[in-house]
């Protein structure tokens, strides 16, 4: 069996999470078989290597799987050691995953709160939400990426920034992220998305708009 074939990677076309693995598999160079799985019909094998949240993005290396995208990204870089995305000290490895964890809890659920709440109160919340959220990390990138001159963790936790939140704003009428508001983060998200290992694995911008304009209105009908 080949390396390769060692390596599987359980994903949807066009998940966030699914394109973080991805963008750490290629930076590190894997080889890896792509399965791609159906959001509405989840496969058995999906099932029987992710039986607690029956959901991508699941890593099989020599059949043992790894589930949750951040624990999946952290399994990466301590089994393929070249170009590492966590700091080898153990300060600042502890605040990359503190900061890519602030990414997931809390920057993502703003937006989602912010573009797609059936509450208006909450929606406006939200948007709150995400400008304070986004405010935090601006403040936090002190070089070209979070990790200096080179991508790591929390950059990559930061594709949904990135790539993603972009089109949410255009599908739904907001305006959340622009260079007058966070010039530094806009500038990294152009950086980062420019990236020849990075680039491969971002889905074509045209279907998550129109995902996300047909979510936005199904939500403005039903209210």
């Amino acid at each position: 069996m080949t390396e390769k074939q060692e390596v599987r990677l359980f994903g949807i076309v066009g998940s966030p999470e699914t394109t973080s693995v991805e963008i750490a598999l290629k930076l590190k160079g894997v080889e890896y078989e792509y399965v791609h799985e159906s959001p509405t019909n989840k496969s058995d094998l999906l099932l029987q290597y992710n039986p607690v949240y029956k959901k991508v993005p699941v890593l099989v290396h020599h059949e043992k799987p790894v589930c949750d995208s951040l624990v999946i990204l952290q399994y990466v870089d301590e089994t393929w050691k070249s170009h590492p995305i966590l700091p080898s000290d153990p300060y600042h490895a502890a605040l990359s995953r503190f900061w890519s964890k602030f990414i997931d809890d809390k920057v993502i659920p703003a937006i989602f709160k912010a573009a797609l709440n059936p509450d208006e109160k909450e929606r406006e919340k939200g948007k709150e939400e995400v400008s304070e959220a986004l405010q935090i990390m601006e403040n936090e990138l002190r070089g070209k990426f979070f990790h200096g001159d080179s991508i790591g963790i929390v950059d990559i936790a930061a594709v949904y920034v990135a790539f993603w939140l972009p089109i949410i704003q255009e599908a739904c009428g907001l305006h959340l992220f622009s260079s007058e508001k966070f010039p530094k983060l806009e500038k990294w998200s152009r950086d980062f998305l420019d990236l020849p290992y990075v680039k491969p694995t971002l889905p074509p911008r045209e279907k998550p708009l129109a995902y996300y304009k047909n979510l936005f209105q199904s939500l403005a009908s039903s209210t």
